[in-house]
């Protein structure tokens, strides 16, 4: 019994349900930059390239000549397909600058705290020895 309470307790800390909330919206994150690169970015891009696919793009390791990529993997050759690694590259840079962009807003948000206000200015350290001074030949 001791352990179902101790996992519920650990469970249910702030940190650990932050983390699966992040983990979630991360997951959807994920599917809507992937499709962002894929859908909009990819085919502009091949596009301005004069219609190369980033994706189909290889090197056949293995003998015979393939038009695709597909053809290739179908017919069980060895390739090399460095055109997916281009585009998970891409995936991998939009994701990480909009990650900064929500960061570098969300510290914009966060309110500044107020600065600690001053101590009250003292009296210096040559007025409270006159006043020592004073106060001894008072005696």
């Amino acid at each position: 019994m001791g352990f179902i309470k101790e996992f519920k307790e650990f469970a249910m800390k702030g940190n650990v349900m932050d983390m699966a909330v992040g983990v979630i919206i991360g997951g959807a994150f994920g599917k809507i930059v992937s499709s962002l690169v894929d859908d909009v970015l990819m085919p502009l891009i091949g596009k301005m390239t004069g219609g190369v696919s980033f994706t189909d793009l290889f090197v056949n390791l293995g003998e015979g000549e393939y038009e695709t990529l597909a053809a290739a993997k179908e017919a069980g050759a060895a390739v090399l397909a460095y055109g997916q690694f281009i585009q998970n590259i891409i995936d991998f840079l939009i994701i990480a600058f909009c990650i900064f962009l929500m960061i570098k807003a969300m510290n914009k948000m966060k309110k500044e705290e107020p600065a600690a206000p001053e101590a009250p200015a003292g009296p210096t350290q040559e007025e409270l020895l006159t006043e020592i001074r004073d106060l001894l030949k008072s005696k």
